[in-house]
């Protein structure tokens, strides 16, 4: 869902109580820094907090965080929340704040990045950072109901925002619901659609045919029509079929990003085509799955090799390199997708592949606890499984998706402004 509308903010309760819509879910043990522009808030950035010993650790931890927020070039200012259970009963909890929120500063102020405000927050109180007024910051802090129930919070629920668990508990580490179980109809449709298919991965009438399929199928979530369990289950075992194939899904991951063009001259740059096609009708009906009629017939023949800059190679979208700004609607449409193909603790290729594009989409989005979570549970599904261990090998190194750096090209959920 996206919304042209702006969200007013009038106290901190209303940012502290932003934030967690803005990841998905409510931050643990977690630096919490948006950048400002004037009045408006920009980019947001989680990172885990660090266990640090000396001020030259400290410094250099602040000077890291500072490269990952120059990157939005028209910020101004910065706000910091910190989130910790550790030190609310003993009082300490400020105290232990103190040398982390003075070496952000230091090295903040260094590029104009002044820190406008900064609060402590835990799972039962909040506070200033600063504020030594008992009135107003009483000990051990204000509750931290205010919080969940402040004016923007009621009103991000109120256009259909949500507050999953954290990636931490265990309880469930990926943004969307799964299914418990795969519904056998599904898997039936699976092995059918597989044994016909499976060996044209090499076909570029076949690709063409199967991104018709997924784009067909993404127009329809993107309209609010998702799949349905039982109803769909041929496209379902198909879409999960389809999988199978890094081919195939690196040319579906890139076509929701980045449009039809790229992906197939992605595929083509990548030379997964025979030079000689085969001649012969597409190994499956398009029309079981529900696609047909003029516009999914447009939808079938793919745009020629782009040669005026606007097809770009896989690595560049798969690093978010490229294009300028994805399409965010259609990445939530095939998140949507993802997550009801796959079932929780299922193994296996399809669910590793389901698993490892969503936590590619959290990453794009600068959800990194999300995206880990997701690229575990993929790992878990299907020991080895590359593509999960090469992006994992990018949240490793602290990487952050391009797009998310940027305020213009970053996800931002169902709020265009917050100011």
């Amino acid at each position: 869902m996206t919304s042209n509308t702006t969200l007013s903010i009038h106290q901190p309760e209303d940012i502290l109580g932003y934030i967690p819509h803005m990841l998905g879910y409510w931050p643990e043990d977690s630096l919490v820094a948006i950048t400002m522009q004037g009045k408006v808030l920009g980019a947001t950035l989680r990172v885990d907090l660090p266990n640090l010993g000396s001020l030259e650790a400290y410094a250099h931890f602040a000077n890291h965080i500072r490269s990952f927020l120059i990157a939005d070039e028209d910020a101004n200012g910065v706000v910091l929340a910190v989130y910790s259970d550790s030190g609310w009963e003993d009082g300490n909890v400020v105290r232990q704040a103190v040398p982390l929120l003075q070496a952000l500063q230091l090295s903040l102020d260094e590029v104009d990045l002044s820190v406008r405000d900064a609060w402590l927050v835990g799972s039962e109180y909040w506070r200033s950072a600063y504020c030594t007024d008992l009135q107003c910051c009483p000990v051990p802090g204000l509750p931290v109901d205010r919080i969940k129930n402040s004016r923007v919070s009621a009103e991000l629920v109120y256009r259909g925002s949500s507050i999953g668990p954290s990636p931490r508990s265990g309880l469930e580490k990926r943004r969307l619901p799964s299914p418990r179980a795969v519904d056998p109809l599904v898997l039936a449709a699976e092995s059918r659609y597989g044994k016909q298919i499976l060996g044209k991965w090499r076909s570029e009438r076949c690709l063409d045919s199967i991104l018709a399929v997924w784009h067909h199928v993404l127009d329809r979530v993107e309209a609010g029509d998702p799949l349905q369990p039982g109803a769909d289950a041929q496209v379902m075992g198909f879409l999960r079929a389809t999988l199978r194939v890094p081919a195939w899904r690196d040319a579906v991951v890139v076509m929701a990003a980045a449009g039809l063009d790229s992906a197939k001259f992605g595929a083509a740059g990548f030379g997964f085509f025979l030079d000689k096609d085969d001649d012969g009708d597409t190994p499956f009906d398009l029309q079981e799955l529900g696609v047909e009629g003029p516009g999914v017939r447009a939808a079938k023949v793919l745009p020629e090799r782009n040669t005026d800059g606007d097809a770009f190679t896989y690595g560049d979208v798969l690093l978010g390199m490229r294009p300028e700004k994805p399409s965010w609607n259609t990445l939530n449409a095939l998140e949507e997708v993802l997550a009801g193909l796959c079932v929780d603790g299922e193994a296996g290729v399809v669910p590793a592949a389901g698993l490892t594009l969503q936590g590619w989409i959290a990453w794009c989005k600068g959800r990194g606890s999300i995206a880990h979570a997701c690229l575990s549970e993929a790992e878990a599904a299907q020991p080895g499984y590359r593509l999960a261990g090469l992006l994992m090998d990018l949240l490793g190194r602290g990487t952050i998706c391009p797009w998310a750096r940027n305020s213009s090209t970053a996800w931002r959920g169902s709020r265009d402004s917050v100011v």
